[in-house]
């Protein structure tokens, strides 16, 4: 079984209705101008970067759903992106350019020879430059070109749609779609596309997958310096330490 996941069907799968379509090409000269502090993020955006489009602009009149605003942010709108990356691209400081360049919250789809990758990431007011915003957390990214499990990202897909996503608010359909990418990334682990139950099981999951890649990071490490250690004695130590460390990571994979 294949699943191929391209940006026709990633849009199609959202389910955002027309009157939200933008379709209009959004100038790398923007992103340039607004999203790229350093010459080398100036570089990789132009280098990087094909061509990207504003698809859709979910607001409460196109899509039904309120806006947000509490003292830390205004959600007015959701954009809705498409980028597709050059083969050279630096995919990752890309997605985190573009989320800053937005000074809405974006859903970003990016297209690259690997496949469709998508992002997220929360925007909240600047404190001490009125009218700008400024990331909020980290980017959250989910790749959707797994071989190993085309079935997971089957059942990723079918769960974006805005039928199925919460909708109090564009900030909690926003998080909804975190939430979801946050599921995927726990069945690459577990082996199963499950929902989280609560906002903050999604939270704790989303805890546990930073903490078991921190230690499996450990662990590669340990086991590098294991194999190479010629004293007995270091040799225990290691041992007892990558095996203290298994021990956490059972743990907190028990977690998801």
């Amino acid at each position: 079984m294949t699943v191929s996941v391209d940006l026709p069907r990633l849009v199609a799968a959202l389910g955002f209705p027309e009157s939200a379509a933008v379709n209009q090409r959004i100038p790398k000269k923007m992103l340039v101008e607004t999203g790229a502090p350093t010459t080398t993020d100036k570089r990789a955006i132009t280098d990087g970067i094909d061509d990207i489009h504003w698809l859709a602009a979910l607001k409460p009149v196109t899509v039904g759903i309120p806006a947000y605003q509490d003292e830390a942010r205004d959600y007015l709108e959701i954009a809705i992106l498409s980028i597709n990356l050059r083969p050279e691209a630096k995919a990752n400081r890309i997605a985190e350019l573009v989320h800053r360049a937005i000074p809405y919250p974006t859903f970003l789809m990016a297209h690259s020879q690997a496949g469709v990758s998508i992002s997220l990431a929360h925007k909240r007011w600047a404190q001490n430059e009125a009218g700008k915003t400024v990331l909020d957390g980290d980017v959250l990214e989910a790749n959707l070109h797994s071989p190993e499990r085309p079935d997971l990202i089957q059942q990723f897909v079918d769960a974006l749609s805005l039928e199925k996503q919460p909708r109090l608010s564009l900030y909690a359909l926003y998080q909804g779609w975190m939430d979801t990418v946050i599921a995927l990334q726990t069945g690459f682990v577990t082996g199963v596309f499950a929902l989280s139950s609560s906002r903050e099981h999604a939270a704790e999951r989303h805890q546990a997958l930073l903490e078991s890649k921190q230690l499996q990071t450990e662990l590669g490490r340990l086991r590098g310096l294991a194999s190479k250690e010629r004293q007995v004695a270091r040799q225990v130590e290691l041992n007892l330490e990558i095996k203290r460390i298994q021990g956490e990571l059972g743990v907190i994979l028990g977690k998801l």
